[in-house]
């Protein structure tokens, strides 16, 4: 599965767990990412999308 959102370019972004120690170890967010059928420019095209742009609105699901 793709990492990014194709409308609004959401991607993984890097960080540190921490433990109670302080001790920090790298880590990854990867963003919620849908592959759903969309129209784009009147086609029916499948696209991956985020579910925050598939919530609001930003993309037109085909049927």
């Amino acid at each position: 599965m793709a990492s990014f959102c194709e409308v609004c370019t959401k991607g993984v972004t890097a960080g540190n767990n921490v433990s109670h120690s302080h001790l920090k170890t790298k880590r990854t967010w990867k963003p919620n990412i849908q592959r759903v059928r969309a129209v784009v420019n009147g086609d029916v095209k499948r696209v991956n999308v985020c579910t925050r742009c598939l919530r609001s609105g930003k993309v037109q699901r085909a049927i």
